[in-house]
């Protein structure tokens, strides 16, 4: 196959429409808009969501709830987790994003949940512990760093 061979696959590309360009063309005259009307003008439509003043669907549903601004999400990393690094090892959330334990850090960092139990001595950095994992990890002869 040579360069001058390719070509788009059969489907994949059509003619652009020109509309405004005579009448034999199928486009000229009302260049596909129709007759007269709001839809014909240029600049005309309604806006996204408008019903033509019935009320919107948005607005008839009932709203539940309430969203906090000012909530502060964490990553969570559960401390049996942590027993694949080898003993005396520093973990930070930058080692998590590698080894696939955070998928994205939120914007509140990376929290240790004392799930399970660890059994390796570990320099762990996290943004925030929870009571009981802070004292597994401590109790295993490792450390706690809160960032």
């Amino acid at each position: 196959m040579k360069l001058h061979e390719l070509k788009p696959a059969e489907g994949s590309t059509k003619k652009r429409k020109r509309v405004g360009r005579g009448e034999s063309s199928g486009l000229g005259k009302t260049s596909g808009r129709g007759a007269n009307g709001q839809n014909a003008r240029s600049g005309g439509g309604t806006r996204p969501g408008f019903e033509g003043g019935q009320m919107p669907l948005i607005r008839r549903i009932p709203k539940r709830g309430f969203n906090n601004i000012f909530k502060v999400d964490y990553s969570v990393v559960k401390l049996e987790d942590l027993n694949r690094f080898e003993d005396g090892a520093e973990i930070t959330p930058e080692l998590l994003m590698d080894a696939r334990l955070v998928r994205k850090l939120e914007k509140g960092g990376v929290k240790i949940l004392g799930n399970g139990s660890i059994d390796r001595k570990l320099t762990v950095k996290a943004h925030k512990f929870t009571q009981s994992a802070a004292e597994k990890i401590e109790a295993a002869g490792g450390k706690a760093e809160v960032i």
